[in-house]
This record gives structure tokens, C-alpha cells and sequence, in this order.
């Protein structure tokens, strides 16, 4: 599923090519994603200038004169800017053309999503019980310790907890856990502020890392111009079970922490 480095990165690949174009078109091959494509899109966006593009949590928001286009990509979804005459490939569900060019949704397994708002998206039942974003001002070490007080969860749990702070996926929260020396299965009330801080500056620095790396391909995803995410080659403990730890030596394990694989070192993390 992409994550919060994949979604990010398509961002940035795709704003430069379409962000002030006028919507000349809209396509909906497929209407049966994971919610009904809005039928009334075709009457309501063409015209309308495309603003900005900016992201919240996996979400990408496509923000016009009249509203927002709420967009998901779901399990193995990508958008792809295409000359506009490009004949559509299986599962090209969606199509906003704006000129010569054209913003393509991929979804095989159509669990992603088209919305429209013209509300402020922050409001938006998807959207609004969301934590804060993990490369924002309004996370930190202290926030993380004064959220986990009480809590009996592991901490890999709380950390992938939308609730709690968006973006950090299965594959990094257990490379910033291994990172910050912290084992997955630690409850979260029982870490102390000073490793909080440390944690917090471990998931800025992995999903940093991630995004510089065009994000992580484990099974299909690649970036906007088709090419592969390369931060898998940096992996340290995910996938790797029964491999030599980079940082001791000892043996990387695995074991299952709230229904999700989890990779740690036993002698680097407690």
C-alpha cells in the first residue's frame, strides 16, 4: 500500500504539471472505487482552475476555485500525468484532463477514492479526526509521551495509530523504532520523555529519508514517472528477519504486534 513517503512523492512529482491548469474534461471509466466516483464531476469541475495540490495524511487534495478533489490511492493505486490522447490501459479508472495533459488514476484492486468537497477539507469525515503530520511543527517527543500516558498498547501500535499521527506505516515504524533503539512490543505508556524525543526525530529522519528515495517499493508501487521507489535498499530490519543486524550483529526477528509483521534486534532494541 503506498505510504505517506509514496503519496508524498507523487505530490511533488505531479504539482509542477498541473498545478494552474484548467480542468477541460472529466473521464470516469470505472465509477466503482472504494466509494462511487461523485456522477456530477463532469458538470461541476471543467472550467474550474487546479490551485494547489497538497496532501493530508495518504490523502492528496486537489484544490480548485469551488472546492476540493479528495483523492486515495488505496492498496496499489498511482497517478500518472499523460498526453491526453494516451489510450487508457486495464484498471486507468479516472481521468481529469486539463489541456493536452491528463491526470490518470491506476487502481487495480479499486480500493482508492475520488471526492469532491466544497467544504474545507480539513472537515471532511476522512479527515478530521486525523492526528498531526508526522514533518509538522505540531509533532514532537513531547507530544508522543504526553499522548501515550496510561497506555498498555505496544508502542508500534500507537505510533500507527492515524489517530495519534498520520503517515507512519507498517515498513517505518519499525525502521524508526530499530532507529531509536526502542523493542515494537514496549508498551507505550511505559517510555520515558527523553526516548519519546528520540523516537519522534527517528520517524522525521526515516520518513525523510524515505521521500528523498522516491519512497519504498515492496510490490507495486513506483513514482509518478513509472520508476521504482528506492528507500527499500536502505532497510535496516524490515523483511529481514533472521538476517545479522546492521548495528550489533545479533539476529533480526519477527513477530506479529497488532495483526502486522514487526522486525526488530533484541540486543539493540528494548
Amino acid at each position: 500500500m503506498p505510504e505517506l513517503p509514496e503519496v508524498e512523492t507523487t505530490r511533488r512529482g505531479i504539482a509542477p504539471l498541473v498545478e494552474g491548469q484548467e480542468v477541460t474534461g472529466v473521464v470516469t471509466r470505472q465509477p466503482r472505487l472504494r466509494w462511487l466516483v461523485p456522477e456530477f464531476l463532469p458538470a461541476v469541475l471543467p472550467g474550474q482552475r487546479l490551485r494547489q495540490v497538497a496532501r493530508r495524511a495518504k490523502y492528496l487534495l486537489l484544490r480548485f476555485d469551488r472546492g476540493t478533489l479528495v483523492l486515495h490511492l488505496g492498496m496499489s493505486g498511482s497517478l500518472r500525468v499523460v498526453q491526453a490522447h494516451t489510450p487508457p490501459a486495464a484498471h486507468d479508472h479516472f481521468d481529469l484532463v486539463l489541456g493536452n495533459r491528463c491526470l490518470r488514476l491506476r487502481d487495480p484492486r479499486r480500493f482508492g477514492a475520488v471526492l469532491w468537497t466544497e467544504e474545507p477539507p480539513e472537515t471532511h469525515p476522512l479527515l478530521r479526526h486525523l492526528g498531526p503530520e508526522p514533518l509538522s511543527a505540531d509533532f514532537s517527543g513531547e507530544y508522543l509521551y504526553q499522548r501515550s500516558r496510561g497506555r498498555h498498547a505496544p508502542v508500534k501500535s500507537f505510533i500507527m495509530n492515524n489517530q495519534v499521527v498520520v503517515g507512519v506505516g507498517n515498513i517505518y515504524a519499525s525502521e524508526a523504532l530499530f532507529a531509536a533503539g526502542i523493542h515494537p512490543g514496549r508498551a507505550a505508556g511505559r517510555i520515558s520523555l527523553a526516548r519519546y524525543r528520540r523516537l519522534a526525530e527517528s520517524i522525521q529522519t526515516t520518513l525523510e529519508s524515505a521521500i528523498g528515495q522516491g519512497g519504498t517499493t515492496l510490490r507495486d508501487f513506483q513514482q509518478v514517472d513509472g520508476n521504482p521507489g528506492y528507500f527499500v535498499q536502505s532497510l535496516q530490519v524490515y523483511g529481514r528477519a533472521g538476517a545479522a543486524c546492521p548495528r550489533c550483529g545479533g539476529t533480526i526477528r519477527q513477530r506479529v504486534i497488532g495483526q502486522r509483521s514487526s522486525y526488530y534486534c533484541p540486543g539493540c532494541q528494548r
